[in-house]
């Protein structure tokens, strides 16, 4: 079993990142696991900012449950990915199966942060995009998929986003195998073919 992990600020294209690798590849044999899914089931309270749970901080996550899971898809065993709903900002009792695969790709913003998850990836990359252009592609997708108004995630921004990526994500980066600007379609082929190699593909 072959993991890659993809981690990068918030806006930084790493689900498209992932998408393109899949694409390539194009094989049902190859999961991607979103580490979005593994927000807890409602926000901490030490965690509410403005009224508001900060979703940028490490605590807001479930990594009990992230690392089993990633450690069960490396045995190539069966997962039940949770399904978290950012509209009301809580999990939902729905879950996705995931499994038995022979490859995977984990991206998420702390994918990285945590020394335990980092030694369970093949190869770790991290997405380095500009602040502007990380915040106008957060300011589309929340409006249009999320549902938030342009003072909501302005506000949320200086309150929780960009203090948490300078203090907690953007060190992440050292961790990286491989650090991918904002052209990304050489990494993707690049990462592809790796992968393509690993599952035996030809």
């Amino acid at each position: 079993m072959y993991v890659v992990g993809i981690a990068g600020g918030s806006g930084s294209g790493k689900t498209t990142f992932a998408n393109k690798i899949l694409q390539k590849v194009n094989r049902p044999e190859l999961g991607l696991l979103h580490m979005d899914s593994y927000y807890l089931p409602s926000p901490p309270k030490s965690l509410i900012v403005s009224g508001e749970g900060n979703f940028d901080h490490p605590d807001a996550f479930d990594w009990d449950l992230f690392a089993q899971h990633v450690e069960e898809l490396r045995a190539q065993r069966t997962i039940e990915v949770p399904s978290y709903d950012f509209t009301i900002s809580r999990r939902t009792k729905e879950t996705t199966q995931m499994g038995p695969i022979q490859a995977l790709l984990v991206e998420g913003i702390f994918t990285l942060y945590k020394t335990e998850i980092r030694e369970l990836f093949d190869l770790k990359t991290y997405l380095h995009v500009d602040a502007d252009i990380r915040f106008i592609r957060r300011l589309h997708r929340d409006s249009k998929e999320r549902g938030r108004t342009l003072d909501n995630i302005i506000r949320q921004y200086y309150d929780t986003v960009r203090p948490m990526f300078h203090m907690y994500l953007e060190p992440t980066k050292q961790y990286a195998d491989v650090v991918v600007g904002e052209e990304t379609d050489i990494a993707a082929d690049l990462i592809a073919a790796i992968l393509k190699d690993k599952m035996g593909l030809h």
